[in-house]
C-alpha cells in the first residue's frame, strides 16, 4: 500500500511520526496524523483546508483543540458532555489524575518512565486503519495514488475527536468532497 502514497502522504505520514515523538506517546494516533496535515503546506490536502476557510490562525486552534482531547484521554466533547450531565466533571477528574501521575498521563499511547523504547513508532489499530480507508477513499474516487487529501478525507470519515474537531471548524467528509472533487473531477490544488 505505500507505494501508493504521494510524496505529500509520505510527507504527512513522517510528520505524524514526528508529532508522536515531541509528545511522548508510545503509539503513533489518529491525532498525530491530524496535525501532520495541519503543518503541510503545498498539498492538495493544505489547498482543500485553506478553500473551507481553514486559516493558519484557525489551524492553531484546531491543534490546540486536538492537544486538549488528548488531555482527556481521547475523549471527545461530547463524551464529556455526557459524563457531565452524570454528574461527573472530567475536568476535575482529569486534573486529579494529572497531579498524582503528571501531566498528560490519560494521553492516548503515552507511555512512562525509562522503559521507552528509542527508534521507531507502532502506529495505534484507529491509525493503520485510517491508512487502510484513505486507499479505499483513493479508490473510490478512482485515484491511482495515496495522498495527503485522501488521509484527509479518510479522517473526516471516521467517528472520533480528529472529525469532531475538523466539523467545528467547517471541515467535513461532505465538505472536504466538494471542494476536491467537484462536479466528480477532481479539483487543482
Amino acid at each position: 500500500m505505500f507505494e501508493r502514497f504521494s510524496k505529500d502522504a509520505r510527507a504527512v505520514v513522517e510528520g505524524a511520526v514526528l508529532h508522536a515523538e515531541r509528545a511522548g506517546a508510545g503509539r503513533v494516533e489518529e491525532s498525530h496524523v491530524l496535525l501532520a496535515l495541519l503543518d503541510r503546506e503545498g498539498g492538495r490536502g493544505s489547498f482543500a483546508l485553506a478553500a473551507l476557510g481553514l486559516t493558519p490562525a484557525r489551524r492553531r486552534a484546531v491543534a490546540r483543540e486536538v492537544a486538549e482531547a488528548r488531555r482527556r484521554g481521547g475523549l471527545s466533547r461530547a463524551d464529556a458532555d455526557a459524563l457531565s450531565g452524570l454528574g461527573i466533571d472530567l475536568s476535575a477528574v482529569v486534573s486529579r489524575i494529572e497531579e498524582a501521575h503528571g501531566e498528560g498521563a490519560l494521553a492516548p499511547g503515552a507511555k512512562a518512565g525509562p522503559g521507552r523504547r528509542a527508534g521507531r513508532r507502532p502506529f495505534s489499530r484507529g491509525a493503520r486503519e485510517l491508512l487502510s480507508q484513505s486507499l479505499r477513499v483513493a479508490l473510490g474516487h478512482r485515484d491511482r495514488y495515496i495522498g495527503d487529501e485522501h488521509l484527509l478525507i479518510a479522517l473526516t470519515a471516521r467517528p472520533g475527536v480528529s472529525s469532531e474537531v475538523l466539523a467545528d471548524h467547517g471541515v467535513t467528509y461532505e465538505s472536504l468532497t466538494r471542494v476536491l472533487y467537484a462536479g466528480g473531477e477532481a479539483q487543482a490544488g
